[in-house]
C-alpha cells in the first residue's frame, strides 16, 4: 500500500509477507523446543529446571523498552509534524510496550513463586516495573480523558517523553542501585544465553509484526472516520 494523499492520515509499507509469518511462527516454535530440549537445568536455582522461564521473561523485558523507545520517538515526531500517523503509532508503539511489560511482570511472578515461595516480594525490579505499567497506564488513561485529537495527540507526546525520561532509570538503573533477590544473567550458562538471544529476535520479530498490523487497523479506522464526515 502507498501513501495515502494527506499527512493526516496513517501510512503504512507493504504487510509482512506470509512467509515471514510462518517464519515467525517456526522460530519461536524452535525457541520453546530448545528450552526444553537444549538448555540444561540451571545451577544456583531452588528449582533449576523452572528457570528456563527467563528465557521468555528477560526478552519480554527488553522489547518493551525498545518499544517505549519507539513510541517516544513518534511522539518527537508528532511534535514537529503535527500527522496523525505519528500520534498514532506512537501510542500504538506504548501500546504493545504496556503489553510486553504485563508479559515480562506476569513471567517474573511465576518465576518467583517457584524459586523465592511468593509471586511478588517487593524486590526492586518488581516494584520498579509496577511503578513504569503505572507509568503508562496513566499515559493512556490522559489520551482517554482529553477530547479533540490534536490536544489529545500534543499533551500525551509531551507526557509520552517525560516518561521515557524515567523508564530507563526504572528499568536499569534503581533495580542495579538497590540490588534484591534477582540473580545475575552472568551465572547462566552459554546455553541460556544462545536461547535468550534467540527469543529476543524472536519476539522483536513479533513486536514489528504486531506494530505494522495494528497501524494497518488504524489507518482504515481513520479513513472510516472520514469518509463518514464527507
Amino acid at each position: 500500500m502507498g501513501r495515502l494523499d494527506t499527512n493526516n492520515r496513517i501510512s503504512t509499507g507493504p504487510s509482512i509477507p506470509v512467509p515471514l509469518q510462518w517464519g515467525l511462527g517456526a522460530w519461536m516454535s524452535a525457541v520453546i523446543a530448545a528450552a526444553f530440549l537444549y538448555v540444561p537445568p540451571a545451577a544456583g536455582f531452588a528449582v533449576p529446571d523452572a528457570a528456563r522461564i527467563v528465557i521468555f521473561h528477560v526478552p519480554c523485558a527488553m522489547i518493551s523498552v525498545l518499544a517505549y523507545l519507539v513510541s517516544t520517538v513518534y511522539a518527537i515526531a508528532y511534535l514537529k509534524n503535527g500527522t496523525i500517523a505519528s500520534d498514532a503509532k506512537s501510542a500504538i508503539s506504548a501500546g504493545l510496550g504496556f503489553t510486553f511489560t504485563a508479559l515480562a511482570t506476569v513471567t517474573g511472578m511465576i518465576f518467583a513463586k517457584v524459586q523465592w515461595g511468593a509471586a511478588w516480594n517487593w524486590d526492586p525490579r518488581e516494584t520498579t516495573i509496577l511503578i513504569l505499567m503505572i507509568v503508562y497506564a496513566a499515559y493512556f488513561a490522559l489520551r482517554g480523558a482529553i477530547p479533540g485529537t490534536i490536544a489529545r495527540a500534543r499533551i500525551s507526546a509531551a507526557y509520552n517523553i517525560l516518561a521515557c525520561v524515567i523508564m530507563p532509570y526504572l528499568v536499569f538503573v534503581l533495580p542495579r542501585m538497590m540490588g534484591g533477590l534477582h540473580p545475575d544473567r552472568a551465572s547462566l550458562s552459554i546455553e541460556y544465553r544462545i536461547v535468550m538471544g534467540a527469543a529476543m529476535i524472536g519476539f522483536m520479530w513479533l513486536y514489528i509484526w504486531l506494530f505494522r498490523i495494528h497501524v494497518r487497523i488504524s489507518e482504515y479506522e481513520i479513513a472510516w472516520r472520514r469518509a463518514r464526515n464527507v
